[in-house]
């Protein structure tokens, strides 16, 4: 088996999730959610990037990204937005969206009721994940802006059953354990994506599955601080110079060795954001013979120098 690209990925970006209410709707129902960034400081501060995920487990809705075109969606779905977009639910199709729902605070879980007197026509699991999005994230970039698992057995749907759970019922450690329940959700989700992807597809995600593209991949993760070459990660990865320049910039958006150049600088950033390291030892680390020219890559990349941002992210965390 190669080398795993995409728990690489995950590490690197500092996944975290939590989970914080329960919806119970009513007919007619809507609710709508405001872009990510508007939540961010207050549901997961710290986090460069907010996504919002959704776990449907009793009734049937509407939703999509707000200006994008509605999906029926059914209990036991689970409805991502990677790129942290408005994005609605209603009972039918025809509702017109009210004003944002903002995030409400108190004791975890959170439980909410919208719409009418009735009883509740469906009932859903709303959550967040948080994320860094900078200097480069290449999974949130490849993902679509509605990522919508069916309702499935096996590891998804014991994944559902228990946030369902550890949410209706609060106890000693929840909070922890929707932590990572949502962590696992979306690193199940995306599997199954990537899984469902047709031949030919394109994207870092097709790249992963692309033979020579994948291949070179995992040479790039698997060995960041190596001096590559382009002629050299050609070899290795069995096609020419030229094809391997071009195959892996059309799949994944970038010629190899500034893909390599923005992994290094995110493996950087990581190690930066982690503690005290000395600025000259993560540069050794992530392939760079001097803490200069490190720190000139970095700020290209970035905008300012490492010790800078290790500095403006310590202050928002």
């Amino acid at each position: 088996m190669g080398h795993d690209i995409l728990s690489d990925v995950l590490q690197a970006v500092r996944l975290k999730g939590a989970v914080f209410y329960l919806v119970e709707a009513a007919e007619p129902w809507v609710v709508m959610a405001p872009p990510s960034r508007e939540v961010a400081a207050a549901v997961m501060p710290g986090c460069d990037h907010v996504m919002e995920f959704h776990v449907f487990f009793e009734g049937e809705c509407w939703g999509g990204p707000l200006g994008g075109g509605q999906e029926r969606i059914g209990p036991g779905e689970v409805v991502l937005f990677p790129r942290g977009e408005a994005h609605l639910f209603r009972s039918d199709p025809g509702l017109s969206p009210p004003p944002p729902t903002m995030p409400q605070e108190g004791a975890l879980p959170i439980r909410l009721r919208y719409g009418g007197t009735g009883p509740p026509s469906a009932r859903f699991v709303c959550g967040f994940l948080g994320c860094d999005a900078r200097p480069f994230n290449p999974l949130i970039e490849a993902l679509p802006r509605m990522l919508r698992i069916p309702a499935r057995e096996g590891p998804m749907g014991e994944l559902i059953r228990l946030a369902v759970a550890e949410t209706a019922v609060p106890r000693a450690g929840g909070e922890a354990l929707r932590a990572r329940l949502a962590e696992m959700m979306f690193v199940e989700a995306v599997r199954t994506h990537l899984a469902a992807l047709p031949e030919g597809s394109g994207g870092w995600l097709g790249g992963l599955r692309d033979p020579q593209v994948g291949r070179a991949l995992g040479l790039l993760h698997g060995r960041p601080a190596h001096p590559w070459t382009l002629d050299d990660l050609a070899r290795e990865a069995g096609l020419s110079r030229t094809a391997l320049h071009e195959r892996f910039a059309a799949l994944v958006g970038r010629p190899p060795m500034q893909y390599l150049t923005h992994w290094r600088m995110q493996l950087a950033a990581t190690r930066l954001a982690q503690g005290g390291d000395k600025v000259v030892s993560i540069a050794v680390e992530v392939g760079y013979e001097s803490e200069a020219a490190f720190n000139r890559a970095f700020k290209r990349l970035v905008g300012m120098p490492p010790a800078a941002w290790r500095r403006e992210r310590a202050s928002r965390a």
